[in-house]
């Protein structure tokens, strides 16, 4: 076999392969064989016929693209490995020459991966950020409780709409004099600074009194989800039907006991410390973690194809009609409702696509640099803990992989952990 190797446009190379007449000989009479096993011809019982008569029944093109399907893909791994290419994309195959008798001549063109240059990733100096939790913070928590237990009450008589109040109001919306198409409201709930509505909505409610008109103005942003209504002045007229405000309880013992198992307001204060402690140190933690991953990673030097960064937005665009399936939900609808389209979807993936891409290559480089591997016990590992994330069996998270034939996939994604744990655990002290 003979190989050789043309660089072309954007990044890709084309291999020309040529087989020896031999083979392809070889190959064209397991052909006949296995067309023969296939198909019905007259006269002869199934993988009976001779090669003739199975040329003459199926045609000498069919016959020859099977020879080519037995040899080819055998010949393409060989000329990868004798080149040292690994590709990133399936090849495009374009036929040179296929005739019984003679050498076979195609070639194969692919995106090679890019050659990755490391820089520093063993001792990266990257600091992790100082926890201080205040009483500022512990309050917050406080306030969240107090608002949990509050009471919704009528506001007093004759009281007007005040921020925070909430509100159910009738409305309808006019753009240039014409009322228009879901721009009406009947009893509709509304909590005042909220930002539930258009910017400046809200704002001009405050004020009115129950049962009485009041005339908003505002104007719809540019990038409004309804195109028709996008950047227009609009003038809302709108009536308040009711409004309640939150009675909120003290902050004192008694509330210590409604929400949780402690009896006093200081018990409650020092858990509420003690869990925002533990969860800014592991924030912290888990920011340095990614610092490191990133210093790693733009520290390397690199070509990355646009193919690669194409192949990912794509998965990315998947993974996220999957998640919009699982809520009920067809990506058509949510682009529909989001006032978007697929192209600017992509354009708003690629940057952090790129970024997942340039991640992925420093850290398959990294674990050839230090020979890391996968052991079966890091597989085990791995299956164990998606199966409890699932609320599966291993063995049934096992059989869902080996049948989607993504055991390559999961011993890749194991790699890229184990390696960037490697990364981790050689951070400057």
């Amino acid at each position: 076999m003979k190989v050789t190797v043309e660089n072309g446009e954007n990044q890709q190379v084309t291999l020309t392969i040529e087989v020896e007449a031999a083979e392809v000989s070889k190959a064209v009479d397991r052909a006949s064989k296995r067309l023969a096993n296939r198909v019905n011809i007259p006269g002869f019982r199934k993988g009976k016929a001779p090669r003739k008569i199975v040329e003459r029944h199926v045609g000498i093109e069919s016959l020859m693209q099977e020879a080519f399907d037995l040899v080819a893909p055998k010949a393409f791994d060989e000329a990868l490995k004798e080149q040292k290419i690994e590709p990133v994309t399936r090849p495009n195959i374009d036929i040179v020459t296929l005739e019984d008798g003679k050498d076979l001549v195609f070639k194969a063109t692919v995106t090679p991966r890019p050659e990755v240059k490391l820089g520093e990733y063993k001792g990266l100096k990257v600091e992790k950020a100082a926890v201080e939790i205040k009483d500022e913070d512990v309050e917050k928590q406080l306030k969240n409780f107090q608002d949990r237990q509050g009471k919704m009450v009528d506001a007093p008589e004759g009281a007007a709409v005040a921020d925070g109040d909430f509100t159910t109001l009738d409305f309808e919306g006019f753009v240039d004099g014409e009322a228009f198409e879901g721009g009406k409201g009947t009893d509709y709930p509304l909590q005042i600074g909220s930002g539930s509505f258009i910017p400046g909505f809200e704002e001009q409610l405050i004020g009115a009194k129950i049962g009485e008109e009041k005339e908003v103005n505002v104007k719809f942003p540019e990038e409004y989800h309804a195109k028709e209504l996008a950047g227009k002045d609009a003038t809302f007229k709108c009536t308040v039907r009711s409004i309640k405000q939150k009675e909120l309880p003290a902050i004192d013992d008694e509330l210590a006991k409604k929400v949780s198992t402690f009896e006093t307001l200081d018990e409650l204060k020092a858990d509420i410390r003690k869990n925002l402690q533990e969860n800014a140190e592991r924030k912290a933690e888990n920011d340095q973690k990614s610092a490191a991953i990133e210093q790693a990673t733009n520290n390397i030097t690199v070509d990355i194809p646009a193919v690669m960064i194409d192949n990912r937005v794509t998965s990315m665009i998947q993974e996220m009609a999957m998640r919009l399936e699982q809520q009920g939900m067809k990506l058509e609808q949510y682009l529909q409702y989001a006032g978007t389209d697929i192209a600017k979807i992509r354009e708003d993936y690629r940057e952090t696509a790129e970024k997942n891409v340039k991640t992925d290559l420093m850290l398959e480089e990294v674990a050839k640099a230090e020979e890391i591997k996968v052991e079966a016990k890091d597989l085990d590992a791995e299956v164990a803990a998606m199966a409890a994330a699932y609320g599966a069996t291993p063995k049934q998270v096992q059989k869902i992989i080996k049948e989607q034939g993504r055991i390559g996939d999961l011993a890749a994604s194991v790699l890229r952990k184990k390696t960037a744990q490697f990364i981790i655990d050689n951070i400057a002290e």
